[in-house]
């Protein structure tokens, strides 16, 4: 029986457009044998398992207008210019403004697993879906905790940060888990070069603490290159079906425009519907 894996890359708000491609595969009934995410990818995920077609969307869309959810504010409260212990921890908690269906996620079918980077190793880390708890979503946290504007997050006395630092589209690790083939969401244009971080000296003071996460960011740049390498090179193979976007809509990770962040999931939703015989032919269905 052939294994099928979903991998979503991270990239802050441009994930607004594999939002925009997961619910239309809620739409139409796809699901796959293993999932993994980083970042806001893995979040789009979780939602996704949660069946809860649109919450993604509002995530990006409409609750980007709390005050709490990034930027000065919400960094000098928590030392995080994203609230990640507010949009995955108050808004996402049972009781919460948009809470993840954790019982629907937490039954739904398939392997599921969040990267982030352990941040005294500067290698990935891996955590199942069986690792998470109602109302304790750290795991996504720890994949969301960009380095240098994020604190690290704790799990087991241990710190991690954003997975993409590490293992930006872990095709290799679905491929690991017994994958055959795959569908990979990206969050950025199929021609995308990465160029080296910026800032060196500011994020090498930031992340002093944490050395190994410092050598990761500078070779940052290359660690994406092997990841396109890879998921290009299954597509040449017939074993991967990309989902990126045709051009650059020249937008930040940290875009809180609402307009721009619709009309991305809407890039998404439409490139998901017209490429839908496409896939089922991929999937086999």
């Amino acid at each position: 029986m052939t294994k099928i894996g979903l991998v979503a890359e991270g990239g802050g708000m441009k994930c607004a457009y594999g939002a925009g491609v997961l619910d239309s595969f809620l739409d139409h009934g796809i699901t796959f044998d293993y999932y993994i995410g980083v970042s806001a990818g893995a979040a789009n995920i979780a939602s996704f398992l949660g069946g809860q077609r649109d919450r993604n969307r509002r995530y990006y869309v409409e609750h980007i207008s709390d005050p709490l959810y990034f930027g000065l504010r919400a960094y000098a409260k928590t030392r995080n210019m994203f609230n990640l212990q507010h949009i995955y921890g108050d808004m996402t908690n049972e009781g919460g403004v948009d809470p993840l269906d954790f019982d629907t996620f937490s039954a739904a079918p398939g392997e599921y697993e969040v990267c982030a980077a352990d941040a005294l190793t500067g290698r990935p880390a891996y955590f199942p879906k069986e690792s998470m708890r109602r109302n304790d979503y750290r795991h996504i946290m720890a994949s969301c905790a960009l380095p240098a504007l994020c604190r690290p997050i704790f799990i087991g006395g241990r710190p991690y940060f954003d997975g993409g630092t590490v293992d930006a589209a872990p095709t290799k690790r679905a491929m690991e888990r017994g994958c055959d083939k795959l569908v990979v969401i990206l969050s950025k244009p199929r021609a995308f070069v990465k160029q080296p971080e910026g800032h060196r000296r500011l994020y090498a003071f930031l992340c002093r603490k944490y050395p190994e996460i410092v050598k990761a960011l500078d070779r940052r740049h290359l660690m994406y290159r092997e990841c396109q390498e890879h998921f290009f090179g299954l597509e040449r193979e017939g074993r991967a079906f990309l989902y990126t976007l045709e051009s650059d809509l020249k937008m930040s990770t940290y875009t809180m425009d609402a307009q721009v962040n619709q009309r991305l999931y809407d890039l998404g939703f439409s490139d998901a519907e017209r490429r839908l015989p496409e896939l089922l032919e991929f999937l086999g269905k």
